[in-house]
Formats: structure tokens, C-alpha cells, sequence
């Protein structure tokens, strides 16, 4: 997207009439959530799709603490940097239910979410509502060829959904360092992401907030479809959090079923040069669980290190969770080559 910078926020952008809702209830039209937590957002959007009058438009707006989020056929291990997740203690990622690429979320980007019947949805137009609430601001935007200002969409039955991220003050370094990776080796059958540069609105207009971006989506919305009532206030209540459909939700998104047991199938080839030779791994993978663990060595030095002492190391990670190996047996021993290839192998995988 291009943008040029403005003044002053239009007045009429500033407040907007909402209505407190907390009770279960998807015969609304707009929600905008009071909760910051991701889980509770990704669940409750997901609430609203299942349940929701299919032949209604709906348009949902939330912020989430830091989180990077994941399509739901994608492979966090090629999506997402977690050496530099690790240092950020408390930075979750997530698997989302719909598909679209890896975004990184905090509280200075907000999030929009427009639901529509299927036969009246499509990528292009649901963007151009957001594109009409920025240039509505004062900003000259664009959508590229990929509709760039909507990042992901899910369609099941009679519904279907498109959402995405506007950054508007975020953490830039943050995001870049938590979703720049460099395994071009690995190869997964998911749906890879496709980096593209970004900037915070506010960049070009320090004014612009999460409230004044929020109104304007919001009577572009209004306008688009045609909804005279007001938007509706969504709080994390207790209510919320035991509705069936949602309190599973809660349960499953942080589970490792869900985050890592949903990757899709994916081999990774590396490989590593040690001072008595070369080791290459294959390793193949599937729904989170290593299935096979290929090495071989080249160019060495040693005399007495047999091919079968190659494959029962391979073996020795077979079935465990890829990322997640904990101690393994030689890995703490003397010096020498077994290991030396299960701490680099153990490196590799965990990162």
C-alpha cells in the first residue's frame, strides 16, 4: 500500500455510538472486543462464523497482546523464529482456524473481520470497505494484485469470512525479528507465507489511533451493507468464556495437538561441517511427530565410525515431537562424534 501523510482526523471519526453487550447473543451486526487475549479473540471470531444468520453481514474488530498468529495449513517451524521467541518470554504463537498467511499482532495493530453468505463474498470487495475507511481518514492507500490489506479468509457452507491486520503503531522490530527465517531447505506441504514490507500508519499520521481507525471501518462497513444499529461492545465475561463452543476453543488453540499436531506434512535437509567431517540429515515429518531421521556423513576424518552407528542415531528421534526432543541418550556424553551430531541435530530441530 502507498500512503500520504494528513493533518487532522476528521470529527466525525472520533466517537462512535456503541452498545455494551455481554451476554451470548450473534444476532448483532458489529462487535468490537474489549479483550486483548488472543485466544479469546481467534474463538469468539470463530463463534460468531459458526453461528452467526448466514445471509447477514458482519464485521468484527478486536486488538490482541503480543502473539504471532499462523494460517491454519501453515508450518510454524518455517513460519516463525523461535530462537527470538524464546527471548520474548510470554510472546505466544498461534494456530488460527482459517488460512492466509503468518502475522505478528500486538496492541498497536487492530485486527477487522468481515463475514458474509458465501455467494456474496468476495476478497477484493471486502477490502475495498477497509480501503474506503483509510482513505476516509485522510491517507491515500492502494490494494495491490494480492489484496494486500486482508491477509487471510476462510469459507465453509453457506459463510465466509476475510480478516486482517492494520499496523498502526506496532512494534516493527519486534515483528520482523520474530517472523524472519531462513529455512529455504525446508520443504512443507502448507501453505508458505509471502513476505512483504510493511509500515505503521502513523508513519504518516500521528493522530491516528485504534479508536479513530475502528470508527471509520465501521461506518464504511455501515454504508457498504446498509446496518443503521450501532456497534456492539464485546467483554471477556465469565458468560462468554462457559459457552460450550468457546470454552473447547480456549482449550484447544493453546494445545499441542492444535498449535503443532495440525503441521501439515514437511522433510527438512541440512547439514552441518564438523572438524572429522560432514553430516547431512534428512528428516521427514508429519503432523508434528518425526517420522524418519536420515544421516550420513562425507569428507571424514574418521576411520571407526560405522554406517550403522548413522542409522541408530536416525533412529533414536523417531516418534518423538519435532521441536520438543528433550534429553536425549549420548547427547551428554564424553566429546566425540555421537555427540557432537545429536547436539547439532537437537539444535536444528529446536529452533
Amino acid at each position: 500500500m502507498i500512503f500520504q501523510a494528513f493533518r487532522q482526523i476528521p470529527a466525525r471519526f472520533r466517537v462512535i455510538r456503541r452498545r455494551a453487550y455481554t451476554t451470548p447473543s450473534a444476532q448483532h451486526s458489529i462487535y468490537i472486543s474489549n479483550s486483548t487475549n488472543p485466544y479469546f479473540n481467534l474463538t469468539f471470531e470463530d463463534w460468531l462464523f459458526r453461528h452467526k444468520a448466514p445471509e447477514e453481514p458482519l464485521l468484527l474488530i478486536y486488538r490482541d497482546d503480543p502473539c504471532v498468529i499462523i494460517g491454519r495449513n501453515q508450518n510454524p517451524w518455517k513460519e516463525v523464529n523461535f530462537k527470538a521467541l524464546r527471548e520474548r518470554p510470554g510472546i505466544p504463537f498461534i494456530r488460527r482456524r482459517s488460512g492466509g498467511g503468518t502475522v505478528y499482532h500486538d496492541l498497536g495493530n487492530t485486527n477487522f473481520s468481515i463475514h458474509l453468505p458465501r455467494e456474496e463474498f468476495d476478497r477484493h470487495a471486502t477490502a475495498q470497505v477497509v480501503l474506503r475507511a483509510v482513505r476516509s481518514l485522510g491517507i491515500d492507500a492502494r490494494v495491490n494484485d494480492r489484496n494486500d490489506i486482508c491477509v487471510a479468509y476462510k469459507i465453509v457452507n453457506k459463510r465466509a469470512y476475510h480478516h486482517g491486520t492494520m499496523l498502526i503503531s506496532s512494534r516493527l522490530d519486534t515483528l520482523g525479528d520474530l517472523l524472519r527465517t531462513t529455512k529455504d531447505t525446508m520443504i512443507t506441504r502448507g501453505v508458505a507465507s509471502v513476505r512483504s514490507p510493511v509500515c505503521n500508519l502513523q508513519q504518516y499520521c500521528r493522530e491516528l489511533t485504534h479508536d479513530t481507525f475502528t470508527n471509520a471501518v465501521v461506518l464504511a462497513f455501515q454504508n457498504e451493507y446498509g446496518i443503521t444499529s450501532p456497534a456492539q461492545v464485546v467483554d471477556e465475561t465469565d458468560e462468554l468464556r462457559h459457552v460450550e463452543y468457546i470454552r473447547k476453543g480456549l482449550e484447544e488453540l493453546p494445545s499441542w495437538d492444535w498449535a503443532y499436531g495440525q503441521t501439515p506434512e514437511f522433510t527438512y535437509t541440512v547439514y552441518h561441517n564438523f572438524a572429522w567431517g560432514r553430516v547431512t540429515a534428512d528428516i521427514h515429518s508429519k503432523h508434528g511427530i518425526i517420522n524418519t531421521c536420515k544421516l550420513s556423513i562425507s569428507d571424514t576424518r574418521l576411520e571407526d565410525f560405522a554406517v550403522d552407528a548413522l542409522t541408530e542415531l536416525g533412529q533414536t528421534l523417531e516418534g518423538k515431537r519435532y521441536g520438543f526432543l528433550g534429553d536425549l541418550p549420548g547427547a551428554r556424553e564424553h566429546a566425540g562424534p555421537r555427540r557432537d551430531i545429536l547436539t547439532w541435530i537437537k539444535e536444528i530441530i529446536e529452533t
